[in-house]
């Protein structure tokens, strides 16, 4: 199990306790280390090299950072000079101070101005010392950039169910030209004028839509669209789809609809030899359409910075 930021924050403090200057990757190898030995987290490898949702760092490394900011929030920690960690006077008389040996967390942290000011900036703790309410949950599980990925997946989730429920309201037609608009945003057809054609309402021998892959027509993605608006698709759908790219002898198709497939017709389309079907459901669909920007816009646009360590390198501190 991953340990949470906050059970980080003792035994981080507790391992720079002899006052010397540590080093930040050091700390945390050590810290991973004891996490795996710890009976109560055995922590895997697995879990350890498990990424953000973001990719740019694991979990471990981020909630250890965050532990890093809280202790350094309240001045029990101190960083000396770039990827260094240090010890203060206040940290060393808090952890004597400490009843509960093994356990840190925000309530502790808040009996000191700084950290009260830091919390103060923008979130839900900024009233919390004025509130000696026990069953108040005074820490969260997650770091800040875990519950910013999350609260964004659930705004995503949501907007994909919205998604797919307009899907199945509009016309079959409109939607056999929406699906052409997301494969062209996605970058098939090459910048080919026409590189998509949408065929007749009833469609030529079960396609619905042909993607040019070059200016001649050798390449081609045949397309069939299946706005379904209850049950799912099974294997015998494939089945007439992949006869009628036999019928056109074609090798690439995509079959795109709003509701699921089985298991049987995903494994039936996975292992087929003379040609390559996709199948992309209406959760798959969804996605591609936020991704590629097909009728959705952005109502607002978060940006995360973070300090550019290199930026100051050329200035002496003094």
């Amino acid at each position: 199990m991953i340990p949470k930021y906050h059970e980080i924050m003792y035994p981080l403090l507790k391992l720079i306790s002899d006052g010397k200057e540590w080093d930040v990757r050091d700390v945390t190898k050590i810290l991973a280390d004891d996490f795996k030995k710890n009976p109560d987290f055995k922590m895997t490898d697995d879990e350890l090299n498990q990424l953000l949702p973001s990719g740019q760092s694991t979990i471990f490394e981020n909630r250890v950072g965050w532990a890093r900011t809280y202790l350094k929030k309240a001045l029990l920690s101190e960083s000396p000079s770039r990827g260094k960690i240090k010890i203060t006077q206040r940290g060393l008389d808090f952890l004597n101070q400490l009843r509960d040996k093994d356990k840190i967390d925000v309530k502790l942290l808040l009996q000191y101005p700084e950290f009260q000011e830091f919390k103060k900036k923008g979130d839900q703790y900024k009233d919390i010392e004025k509130n000696h309410d026990e069953k108040i949950d005074l820490f969260h599980d997650e770091s800040p950039d875990e519950m910013l990925q999350d609260a964004y997946e659930k705004l995503k989730n949501k907007l994909k169910d919205e998604i797919i429920f307009k899907l199945k309201t509009i016309t079959p037609k409109a939607f056999e030209n929406l699906i052409i608009d997301v494969l062209l945003k996605m970058g098939y057809g090459a910048d080919l004028e026409d590189a998509g054609t949408v065929l007749g309402r009833s469609g030529d021998e079960g396609i619905d839509g042909i993607i040019k892959q070059d200016a001649l027509g050798f390449e081609n993605i045949y397309v069939q669209a299946k706005r379904w608006t209850e049950g799912v698709v099974g294997r015998p759908e494939i089945q007439k789809f992949v006869g009628a790219l036999q019928g056109k002898n074609a090798q690439k198709g995509v079959l795109i609809t709003t509701s699921k497939f089985t298991y049987d017709a995903k494994n039936y389309a996975n292992n087929l030899a003379n040609c390559k079907v996709i199948l992309i459901d209406g959760d798959e669909l969804a996605e591609l359409m936020i991704k590629y920007n097909v009728g959705v816009t952005t109502t607002r646009t978060i940006e995360l910075k973070r300090i550019d360590n290199d930026y100051f390198e050329g200035y002496i501190e003094l």
